[in-house]
């Protein structure tokens, strides 16, 4: 809930000062600022670079900043490091009080540094010094009945917390910890968490940079990352490209025949829905767990955006335009060549775009039945084994790749299809 705040914080102060900056110093000359009316006009929208730029600066500074990095100097606050102490005070079977001190120490697992349990004095009477340490973000046990003498006889107990009562199943404060006495009065030690994410959750961004130099040398389950990264694009692309090959031809007949929408409709629209991972054991049961069975998933997934795309790019073409074709003397071959194709296109592309999103999403899902190698095995893999670096750079360069993959087809789009929006 901070991080989501936070971000909303940055981002409407960077809107009103990118919009006062750009008052300020850009003169209005192009076309698109001379128009009368711009809202709801998609030719006026075009995408803000600064925002783009603010946007993932952002997003990598909150990142750095919750998981405690070294590549920026602020952060906020982080787990308590250090050492803590308490009195507590007992009573024992025969009535009497003592009181004796307990000192924790909090350490970071990740430095490396384990420290030694501190050896302290006794002290006199039945309540005896202790000592104890902590993993930083966790909680533990401090069992002082084991360590007072008489402190397993029936009616001991401990009756207070830095002059504090307490009795079982309540909790005090001190600084920079919580005290929690169990249903048996043993005292629960939890130190103060702060904000920031422990590494098995969030890795801070040079742990994955690491562990991508890491996997790039060395590799991964004896396959090199630009390995595991071609076979998860291989399949991708023979996925869609299969679905495409047959989507677009069924979504053209869908949108041009009432014969063949009434026929395949109730298909596309019940698969549709469908998503490709409830699909996994039944493609499983039908075609194995080799290479098949994975095209197969992203064939699917592919091809019902690809066939709804193509049909309403077909039912989308302007009537007028084929009137007027008609009136011109145009066969059939030739309005579906130069009408209805060059019109559909646009939407296709758009199709294309989702559909190529969607499958390079599923790759995950399709590597999880029995692959060698994928960026999807290598992220199941890492995860039974909390290796967290290793999960959220397989995300990334998913993300990059999946990115890279959209920026082709847009040009793509623009070369292919130059009259969109015209």
């Amino acid at each position: 809930m901070a991080i989501l705040l936070i971000y909303i914080v940055v981002f409407v102060a960077a809107f009103y000062a990118v919009k006062i900056v750009t008052k300020t110093t850009t003169s209005k000359k192009d076309y698109t600022s001379l128009k009368t009316v711009t809202f709801g006009d998609e030719s006026a929208v075009s995408p803000n670079r600064a925002a783009s730029i603010i946007s993932v600066l952002s997003i990598f500074m909150i990142w750095a900043a919750f998981t405690g990095s070294k590549l920026i100097p602020f952060h906020v606050p982080g787990p308590f490091i250090g050492e803590l102490n308490f009195t507590y005070t007992a009573m024992n079977a025969m009535g009497e009080t003592d009181d004796a001190q307990v000192t924790v120490v909090v350490y970071d697992v990740q430095s490396g540094k384990i420290p030694k349990k501190p050896n302290i004095e006794p002290g006199k009477g039945f309540a005896l010094n202790d000592s104890a340490k902590i993993v930083a973000w966790r909680s533990g046990l401090i069992k002082v009945k084991r360590n007072d003498i008489g402190g397993k006889d029936s009616g001991y107990k401990i009756t207070s917390i830095n002059g504090q009562k307490i009795s079982p199943k309540e909790e005090i404060f001190i600084d920079n910890a919580r005290i929690f006495m169990t249903a048996k009065g043993t005292l629960n030690f939890v130190p103060e968490k702060g904000w920031q994410m422990q590494p098995v959750w969030l890795p801070p961004p040079e742990d994955v940079w690491s562990r991508l130099i890491w996997v790039a040398s060395e590799g991964y389950k004896n396959f090199t990352l630009s390995e595991h990264l071609g076979w998860s694009l291989i399949r991708v692309v023979v996925g869609f490209l299969a679905g495409a090959l047959i989507g677009i031809p069924l979504g053209y007949a869908m949108g041009l025949s009432g014969w063949f929408r009434g026929w395949f409709d109730p298909i596309v629209e019940f698969m549709r829905p469908v998503p490709p991972l409830a699909l996994i054991p039944l493609v499983i049961i039908w075609f194995g767990i080799g290479e098949q069975g994975k095209i197969i998933l992203l064939f699917l997934a592919s091809l019902w955006i690809m066939t709804i795309s193509s049909r309403a790019g077909v039912s989308g073409v302007k009537i007028s335009k084929i009137h007027a074709a008609y009136s011109l003397g145009a066969s059939k071959s030739q309005i579906m060549r130069l009408v209805i194709v060059p019109n559909s296109l646009p939407e296709i592309f758009t199709g294309a775009r989702v559909s190529m999103g969607v499958c390079w999403g599923t790759v995950v899902a399709a590597e999880l039945v029995a692959a060698q190698k994928g960026a999807g095995m290598m992220i199941i893999n890492a995860s039974k084994f909390q290796m967290t670096d290793l999960v959220i750079m397989g995300i990334v360069l998913i993300g990059v790749i999946g990115y890279a993959i959209d920026i082709l087809m847009r040009i793509a789009e623009n070369y292919l299809v130059p009259w969109k929006g015209k």
